[in-house]
């Protein structure tokens, strides 16, 4: 790829998360978190609340796992003992009973495989319902706000099985109906990944994808200490209105590095990590075009002469006194030639 596409591809990927995050224009209206037992969606979302409150924009936190409301979230609804309906109505008077100042609304789900696997669930139920109710204005004043759905699913929780064996699955439905897809890793892992493939060896597996008795979490290798190497890894999928898909690999680093009210964008490409892409070494022999080797291929001024002097074989041939004598062949016979006298007259 050219240098200028190369650096057009950088500077429109770093814009297009840093929209994402902040919640601009409603970029990505559903946005689906793919996490794991190696990586969880935890740190991600802190920073979409961090920057929801640096934006001024309201954060309503649907909690199916969690028991207390994380910090800067403006309406905190537990869905114990709840049915879909009723979380939607609770969900519904938390935004009229907010601020008609903000015109930006910010939608977590902590985690929807619970609601998936609950019993509570009747067959009327549709996940595709429940999710795009938040998403519709209920009145003409709420068709002004913006409004953003970040939904995380674990990947490592068995989905159950459909109703009809041509129904989708959960997972299948919730991956076509969003906007942008974040698959979350552990940096320490993507680290070590890439390091068996420059030495052409099989990438290694961690956790659940091991398949040993009692491994749940792999081993995470501090890569001697550094602390650049901590942070998660977003593997990114953006699908635009066009229908054109947008793929891109972010590194985010740990909120331990930058303070809360950082205005900034500290998220960057994985490409540009220094542990993911080590420094190139200085070109010492930049203006030096001729290639290195042990021997030497420069030549003095009189070794340059002496080669120009140089007769080369049969060169007097080029040389017709008259036309068409150009390009003779001078030969002169030995006295192992056998000469034939018939073959030479005919």
């Amino acid at each position: 790829m050219a240098p200028t596409n190369l650096s057009h591809r950088q500077t429109h990927n770093l814009l297009l998360i840093s929209k994402l995050l902040n919640l601009r224009d409603t970029a990505s209206p559903f946005t689906l978190l793919l996490d794991s037992l190696e990586q969880p969606a935890t740190p991600l979302l802190k920073e979409y609340i961090r920057r929801a409150n640096l934006s001024k924009a309201h954060v309503t936190y649907i909690a199916f796992e969690s028991l207390r409301a994380p910090r800067g979230v403006d309406a905190f609804i537990s869905t114990r003992g709840k049915n879909p309906a009723d979380i939607i109505k609770e969900v519904s008077s938390a935004h009229q009973a907010a601020s008609s100042s903000s015109r930006r609304r910010l939608i977590i789900i902590d985690a929807i495989n619970p609601l998936i696997h609950s019993k509570r669930t009747d067959a009327q139920f549709h996940l595709s319902t429940f999710l795009s109710s938040f998403l519709m204005p209920q009145s003409a004043s709420a068709s002004k706000i913006e409004t953003s759905l970040v939904v995380t699913f674990h990947q490592d929780v068995p989905s159950p099985p459909t109703s009809s064996p041509y129904a989708p699955s959960p997972f299948s439905m919730l991956t076509y109906l969003a906007t942008t897809v974040i698959r979350l890793h552990s940096l320490s892992h993507i680290l070590s990944q890439k390091a068996a493939r420059d030495r052409s060896l099989a990438a290694p597996f961690f956790g659940l994808e091991e398949e040993q008795d009692g491994v749940l979490i792999g081993k995470v290798d501090k890569h001697g200490g550094n602390a650049s190497a901590e942070g998660l890894v977003l593997e990114m999928e953006h699908r635009r209105k066009s229908g054109r898909g947008v793929l891109e690999w972010y590194y985010l680093p740990p909120a331990s590095q930058y303070p809360p009210q950082q205005v900034k964008e500290i998220v960057t490409l994985l490409d540009d990590h220094p542990l993911y892409r080590p420094p190139e070494e200085p070109d010492t022999g930049a203006g030096e075009e001729e290639p290195e080797s042990t021997f030497e291929l420069r030549l003095t001024d009189k070794q340059r002469k002496d080669r120009e002097g140089v007769v080369l074989p049969y060169f007097d041939a080029q040389k017709g006194n008259g036309p068409g004598e150009g390009g003779r062949i001078l030969y002169d016979m030995g006295e192992e030639d056998d000469f034939d006298e018939e073959e030479d007259e005919i």
